[in-house]
């Protein structure tokens, strides 16, 4: 066998005077000892090596420069970083997310856990707790302006992996997005991890927790106050100001404030129960459909982060079109209340693990297990990390204060059961629509072809209604609303099992036009509903926000063990 030789050419330019960071040039010579043949990195497959980033590797991880047939996404190569380019335009954009550079990474081992790290409900944190947070951030917005743990390089981590800044490894032709995909909870997870540990090093403190904001439990629904104090660190100027507290959560928010205020929170723990239970059967209906080297971004959200999750960044957000702060992608991590916000999204995917009992809690492809990512940890340290590492929050090392979760008990009921709706509706067929523009109210039969399905056959398939070629605009905040056999036909009204669901997407800084998709549960809905024995079902598309932009280009039934 032919042996290969590697060798490194680095020059090092240093940043500014009183950094530690530097910028790199890197080429790879890679020959065999018989041919003497010479590949240079610009041509070179990289989907098991990052280049530019330093830390060479040893003889025993050589043949990691070979071609691989796994597929995950790889950690992206910093010196590749761009401001990006709005892609219906071809402009470049007006914000720079690209972090500092080091002259090397490592892989990052799970240090053992000495001391738990406590993450306290919001609302419930004590005086003590919210003056050490706010002494952490002080210190973290004090920190020099390009060390990778000041407050604003933290919060451009979020918009780099965010925003289309970094090549796939592998396919320079397309870009990394963490969102609306199976990595939203594990990146999200990381992230959240070496932001709680530079805070704890800021203040000396190996305890210390973010708090979660609990907005899926009416007594966390109000924004907490800490975050709401116009003289604290933790205060951001730019947020809807009708949404300061005492105002409650809307986890249907649209851009527009509630038709009816009384029914936001039964509102809002009836779209817990759906998320968290109902559409929630299967693995890549929680948490987003695969995304792995050579796909196309944004293949498919999870329920929570199409649901509450996208509201809730809306409804802080600025009243604009473009919604900053947290209502907008690129700037979402510059308000502290995003780590409070999405500390909660990790809870309830911890409370979701729980929930499965002895079901799978997590997808065994390697192409999602061995997604790597870059992140700057407590000691500015460039560490590559595995989406595999992340599974369990107790072995991470932190935990959460116990609350309720009254949303176990909010199944949502039918207001009409028997609905004939389906035969008489006389709407057109799926088979006569699509793909059709979303800038009205759309109504379709949907063909059902499996009916009258017996316990167990419900048991091994789950039936699903599958919106495909869900055409949108990523600049453009969107939301449309999933009804079926709904008789009562007001879009207002939630809290009950007519409402499916909804499909919705926060602006990027990075705009282009995306095809995405959705699956909603129809097992127990269709039990609610008493019409497993339809042959049809009545579907409706209620354009929310942004209906204009939206096309879908096809809806049907499916069946998934």
């Amino acid at each position: 066998m032919a042996a290969f030789l590697v060798s490194w050419s680095i020059t090092t330019t240093p940043l500014a005077k009183q950094s530690h960071f530097a910028k790199r040039n890197a080429r790879l010579n890679v020959s065999c000892d018989k041919n003497q043949t010479e590949i240079s990195h610009e041509n070179f497959d990289r989907r098991n090596l990052l280049l530019g980033m330093g830390g060479l590797y040893s003889s025993s991880n050589l043949p990691s420069i070979l071609p691989a047939f796994a597929t995950p996404i790889e950690a992206p190569d910093f010196t590749k970083c761009s401001r990006g380019t709005n892609l219906n335009t071809g402009q470049p954009l007006d914000v720079n997310c690209c972090p500092p550079l080091s002259r090397e990474f490592i892989d990052y081992k799970l240090p053992p856990v000495k001391k738990m790290r406590f993450r306290p409900a919001a609302h419930l944190a004590t005086k003590e707790y919210i003056a050490k947070f706010e002494k952490a951030v002080e210190l973290m917005k004090a920190l020099p302006a390009d060390d990778p743990r000041n407050f604003m390089q933290q919060a451009n981590v979020h918009c780099a992996y965010c925003n289309l800044t970094y090549e796939q490894v592998g396919d320079k032709d397309l870009r990394i997005q963490i969102h609306n995909c199976w990595h939203f909870f594990p990146w999200h997870r990381w992230y959240l991890y070496f932001y709680e540990r530079i805070l704890g090093k800021l203040i000396d403190d190996p305890t210390f927790g973010l708090p979660f904001w609990n907005w899926d439990n009416p007594e966390g629904m109000v924004m907490p106050a800490m975050f709401a104090n116009s003289n604290s660190p933790l205060y951001d100027a730019r947020r809807n100001l009708n949404h300061l507290p005492p105002a409650i959560a809307d986890l249907a928010y649209s851009g527009k404030d509630a038709k009816h205020p009384s029914k936001i929170i039964p509102h809002n723990l009836t779209l817990m129960y759906r998320e968290m239970i109902r559409h929630a059967r299967h693995l890549e209906d929680f948490y987003g459909a695969k995304y792995s080297t050579g796909s196309k971004p944004n293949p498919g959200p999870g329920t929570v982060e199409r649901g509450s999750h996208t509201a809730m960044h809306s409804w802080v957000g600025e009243a604009t079109r473009t919604g900053e702060d947290m209502g907008n992608f690129y700037s979402a991590g510059r308000d502290t209340l995003f780590f409070g916000h999405h500390a909660n999204v990790d809870r309830l995917w911890t409370v979701w693990q729980d929930l499965r009992g002895s079901k799978a809690k997590h997808f065994t492809d390697t192409d999602w297990l061995d997604t790597t990512f870059l992140f700057y940890d407590e000691n500015a340290r460039l560490v590559r990390v595995k989406v595999g590492d992340t599974m369990d929050n107790i072995k991470l090392g932190y935990d959460f204060q116990k609350v309720d979760i009254p949303w176990q008990k909010n199944k949502p009921k039918a207001h009409v059961k028997k609905s004939k709706i389906a035969s008489t509706s006389g709407a057109p067929s799926a088979d006569r629509v699509f793909p059709v523009k979303l800038d009205k109210v759309v109504k379709i039969l949907v063909p059902r072809p499996k009916k009258s399905r017996s316990k167990k056959d419900k048991e091994n398939e789950e039936e699903l209604l599958a919106i495909e070629g869900i055409d949108v605009d990523t600049a453009t905040f969107v939301k449309f609303d999933v009804f079926i056999n709904d008789e009562d036909d007001d879009p207002y009204v939630l809290d009950k099992a007519e409402y499916a669901g909804c499909f919705s997407q926060l602006p990027h800084k990075n705009s282009s036009r995306v095809k995405t998709k959705i699956r909603l549960g129809l097992n127990e809905l269709l039990e609610d509903l008493d019409c497993e024995d339809d042959e049809y079902i009545l579907v409706t598309l209620v354009p929310i926000a942004g209906g204009e932009d939206i096309t879908i280009g096809g809806i049907k039934i499916i069946y998934v063990s």
